[in-house]
């Protein structure tokens, strides 16, 4: 299918230097868990996404090559005044262009959705969302978690190479 990535990682980056646990989530707990342990392939602002590179086209280039979309949903990300410019592009693609679907882990409980943006609300009305429960927190390694298996579920198929 010409697709490189199983999935784009969109996650709120943090303006300061403390290190958070969505951070943490992404860099660390992600990848060891659909890449390592079960064979997907993530791209990840901020690690598959080179400096010098122009920030807008590889993000564009990096989402039309990925099967799926993943947003963490999280207070931080209801709450930024501008959404980054790979929500942007990806809730295009996945909204309007109809081509790529989404996958929304809901990181935090959100309560009511009606501080995010319209495109979100309407992709958690006709899809709902994974819930990152406080449970998983002690042990996320566990890619047999009720949470890694329907993350698992919305995504795609991974080709075994012989």
């Amino acid at each position: 299918d010409g697709k490189i990535y199983d999935a784009y990682v969109i996650y709120p980056r943090s303006h300061t230097n403390e290190a958070n646990f969505v951070e943490y989530f992404v860099y660390q707990i992600m990848p060891d868990i659909l890449e390592n342990k079960c064979g997907y392939k993530l791209c990840i602002y901020g690690r598959d996404i080179y400096p010098g590179e122009d920030t807008a086209s590889a993000i564009e280039k990096r989402v039309q090559k990925s099967r799926r979309l993943i947003i963490l949903l999280t207070h931080q990300l209801i709450n930024c005044k501008e959404p980054a410019y790979d929500q942007h592009i990806a809730l295009y693609n996945a909204l309007i262009q109809n081509d790529t679907k989404v996958i929304l882990l809901e990181m935090e409980t959100i309560g009511t959705y009606e501080k995010l943006q319209e495109s979100l609300r309407f992709l958690i009305k006709q899809q709902g969302t994974v819930k990152w429960k406080e449970q998983h927190t002690v042990h996320p390694q566990s890619s047999n978690s009720k949470f890694w298996k329907q993350v698992r579920y919305h995504m795609p198929q991974t080709v075994k190479s012989s």
